[in-house]
Order: structure tokens, then sequence, then C-alpha cells
């Protein structure tokens, strides 16, 4: 039941996300803004995240998870309230949508930890890929195809406004279903001694970077991510919107569907995934998935016909979530539970520190070497990305040691031993 009502909340939340991200660029549009506007938006929510997931880490393995949940969506709530004001009366500007994007920013920067912290508390390890499935298909489903299809159709029955009010109303909807819930207890080791909160904040995140750079298999698949998020999230996020108005003349209705196909495909792909076996080569399935799943965006910038844009997204989608499922569950399965939120957060940090970079570029490089040459970047070089990591990091080794549908360690690793590099079975003779 508990499980069933966090489902519910997160419904709720991703539908209310996905109508933002459509209702705020075609925000940007009606002002008149441009690529590098629209990068400033973008910024606003990358730079916010990637400022809060650490603290949000920490705060998941030391906070009740439910507490910082309904903090998080009483804040996105408020966010989107006052974005719904300034467009009904006529004053927003993109500087507006800009700050209450890093607002929202920071808000999902405590968000994503606690969720993937609580998960396993209220549910068994071997349900936990099911799990995964089930979030894997909400979060393209509900943020990625009902959400922008929401919005696009309260942008054509009146304003980007009404969307903005809209998803308030979704976020307290997600608050309401949250408080009555209860709360379960932080998993931590029982032996820990506690310092003072702000200088143990520090130890925290001591011990989750020493976690980082000793585990070869997270810190090879996070250098990978890193690179991949500058290569295709500035062309995604940016310069899609553009590419759809300007390549095939359509509008919101138009960028929707395109979003809904990626939406739809990463559903089908997290429905797979989750309704099979754990794979026995997942490190690398998951790896070549990211890589090979980038090569459609190749097409983007050079095609006319939306068509071949929803398809060419339907695929990503489908590649990119399938991966991502598998990511979830080998994070919950192989870092010790007391370790999950820091560990979350820091998957969130070390991946997406270059986003803000990206979008920031994004503009300006698509309007100095044009849509097309910018999206052949974006979909050629990670295939060889992906190739380059799993040969060197030797990542194939480490998933036959470490088979996923074997038996949870739940080790604790906190203070001195971890920031030391104490590191609980199993042994891995090629762990570096």
């Amino acid at each position: 039941m508990q499980y069933r009502l966090l489902v519910a909340a997160l419904a709720a939340s991703l539908l209310s996300a996905g109508a933002w991200l459509v209702a705020a660029v075609w925000q940007v549009v009606e002002l008149g803004g441009s690529p590098v506007d629209l990068s400033y938006v973008a910024v606003g929510a990358s730079l916010g995240l990637v400022v809060a997931v650490l603290f949000g880490g920490v705060a998941a393995d030391r906070i009740p998870q439910r507490r910082i949940l309904i903090v998080v969506e009483v804040v996105r709530g408020l966010t989107f309230a006052v974005a719904a004001v300034l467009a009904a009366s006529g004053s927003i500007e993109v500087w507006h949508l800009a700050l209450l994007s890093f607002v929202l920013g920071l808000a999902d920067g405590f968000f994503y930890p606690a969720y993937s912290a609580w998960l396993p508390a209220l549910l068994p390890p071997e349900q936990l890929l099911a799990a995964n499935g089930v979030e894997g298909v909400l979060r393209p489903a509900v943020m990625q195809a009902a959400g922008p299809a929401l919005a696009s159709a309260l942008i054509a029955v009146q304003d980007p406004w009404l969307a903005f009010a809209v998803v308030a109303v979704l976020q307290a909807a997600a608050v309401a279903v949250l408080a009555v819930m209860r709360t379960t207890p932080v998993r931590r080791d029982p032996d820990e001694v506690v310092a003072h909160p702000v200088r143990q904040s520090f130890i925290d995140l001591r011990d989750g970077f020493a976690y980082l750079l000793r585990t070869r298999w997270l810190f090879a698949t996070l250098v990978f991510s890193i690179v991949l998020v500058f290569l295709i999230m500035g062309p995604i996020e940016v310069l899609l919107p553009f590419a759809v108005k300007d390549q095939t003349g359509g509008g919101a209705g138009a960028f929707a569907l395109a979003l809904a196909a990626f939406g739809v495909g990463g559903a089908v792909g997290s429905l797979t995934i989750a309704s099979l076996r754990i794979p026995r080569r997942y490190l690398t399935l998951m790896i070549l998935a990211w890589g090979v799943g980038c090569v459609p965006l190749a097409i983007i910038g050079s095609t006319s016909w939306l068509w071949v844009m929803i398809v060419a997204l339907f695929i990503v989608g489908v590649l990119f979530h399938g991966a991502q499922v598998v990511w979830g569950t080998l994070l919950q399965r192989r870092v010790p539970p007391s370790m999950l939120g820091r560990v979350s957060s820091l998957d969130f940090f070390v991946s997406l520190a270059l986003m803000p970079i990206s979008m920031a570029v994004a503009g300006p490089v698509g309007e100095a070497i044009g849509l097309g040459p910018a999206f052949l970047i974006a979909g050629l070089v990670p295939p060889f990305l992906a190739v380059a990591t799993l040969a060197f990091a030797r990542l194939g080794r480490d998933e036959l040691a470490h088979p996923l549908d074997g038996p949870l360690d739940e080790t604790p690793v906190t203070g001195a031993g971890a920031a030391a590099g104490f590191e609980p079975p199993v042994v891995d003779p090629e762990r570096t």
C-alpha cells in the first residue's frame, strides 16, 4: 500500500514536471525568445540541480525521506503558482523563468536522492527491478508524453499561464498523497558515531566521494555519463524546440508530440526490461544502450519531416530508459543501504555536472554551426565513447564477478572506514 501511494505521488509530480517543460519553452517563444534565451532557462534548472543534489544525498541518508519529499513538492507547487500569476498578469520575462527553473532544480536535487533511498525501504530486493521498471514507464509516459500533451492542450485553450496554474494544482495532489503515507526509519549503521550536524554533513560527503572513487564500475559509468550529458542534453533541451519549429513548421503541439514519442519509447523500453530477468551482461548492455541510443539524434537536425523526428526520438527513448531501469536496480543492489542516498546524489551530480555548460553553449553553437551539425555530433560521438568506456574500465569482468541476481550485500560503509577505503565484500580482483 505504501509503495502504491508513492507511485501515485510520483505520477502527479511527473505530470506537472512534463507540463512545465512545454509551458516554459512556449512561454519563451511567445516572448520572442531565441535559442540563447531558452539556454538561460535550461541552465537555471540544471544549475539548481547540480548545486543542491550533493546536499540532497546527505539529507536523504539522515532525514526521513517522506519529509524531504513533502517539502520538495510544496516548493515546486509554490513555484508553479508564482509562474502562473506572473504569466497571467503579463509581467513574466525570460529572467523570471530562469529564476523559477533554478528553484525547481534545487527541489529536484533533493527529490531524486530521497526517492532512490526510500524505495528499497518499502520493497524487498527481488521486487526492485519491477519497481524501477514502473518508474521507468511512468517517467517517460507521464513526464515526456502525458505532461507535454496536457500543456499543449492548455496552451491551445488559453496561454501558458493556464498550464502553470494546473501543474500547481497537481503538486498539491502529490503533497496530499505523501501526507497520508507513514514515515520509515532512516537506514544507518547503528554503531556509527555522529559528529556535529554541519561537520557530519561534510564527513558524509567525503565518504560518498571516497566510495565513488574506489568503486570502478561506478566511477567509469559516471565519467561516461558526464561526457554523454554534455554532448546531448544541450541539443535536446535547447535546440529540439527550434528544430521542430523551424524545420517542420510545427508549434507547441508538434513539440509536445516529439517529446511524447520519446516518452512512449521510454515506457516501452522500461516495461520490456522490467518484465525480463536482469541481464547477465548488465553493464555492457547498459553502456551500449546509452551510447548507441544517441545515433538517431544525428538525423533530427537535417530532416524537415516531423514523423522522422518522432521515430528517431522513440528509438532513443526505448534504449535510454531501458538502460536506466538497469542502472537504478544496479545502484540499489550493489550500493550499501547506508550510502544509497549519497551515491544517488553523486550519480546526479557527477553525471550532470556539465549539463549547465551544455545548455549554455547549445544555443550559441546551434546558431554558429547550424542545427544539423550540432545534432550530428550529439548522435555519432557517444557510441565511440561507450565502447571506449567498456574497454578501458574492463567492465565485462566486473559484471561477471558481481551478478545482480545474487545476494544483496547490506554491509554499511560509513565514517572512518569509508574514508580509509574499506569496502565490504564481495572481493573483486579486478577492482582498482
